[in-house]
């Protein structure tokens, strides 16, 4: 088991929803929710928490994660995340699968790398370590 499965195997319910929940914005910062980018979430959460996060589950969360971010808006969302993650560890493990989710299509567009800057900023996770991140995900 990797590392990050074990991070996540230790995390409660609402902070794998916390987790699940940034790559949703981080998917849908272009203004599509590509193919791609949910295969590499489902993928993401099936590694992560297998026997937790997968199948009907997942694709129920999904849905009401959507209603929630097109209610209460990107920002109040990524306050939330933090919120629910809380320790810098689970904050910077959420902008690591962003990051991953937004590259599955191969580019970053500038909606994209917009928005890891606004979740590195909300996530309390410094710029440059955040660029290192996305530097790091696109080799």
């Amino acid at each position: 088991m990797s590392p990050r499965s074990q991070a996540a195997e230790a995390l409660d319910l609402s902070k794998l929803e916390a987790l699940v929940e940034i790559m949703v914005l981080a998917a849908s910062a272009d203004g599509e929710f590509q193919q791609e980018e949910r295969e590499r979430l489902e993928r993401a959460m099936a590694t992560l928490s297998p026997d937790r996060m997968s199948g009907e589950h997942l694709h129920a969360l999904l849905g009401r994660i959507e209603a929630r971010i097109a209610s209460d808006g990107r920002e109040a969302r990524l306050a939330w995340v933090r919120t629910t993650l809380g320790d810098p560890a689970g904050r910077k493990l959420a902008l690591e699968l962003a990051i991953n989710v937004m590259a599955a299509d191969g580019l970053l567009r500038t909606s994209e790398r917009e928005l890891i800057l606004e979740a590195a900023e909300a996530l309390e996770i410094d710029r440059d370590e955040a660029a290192d991140m996305v530097r790091a995900a696109g080799s």
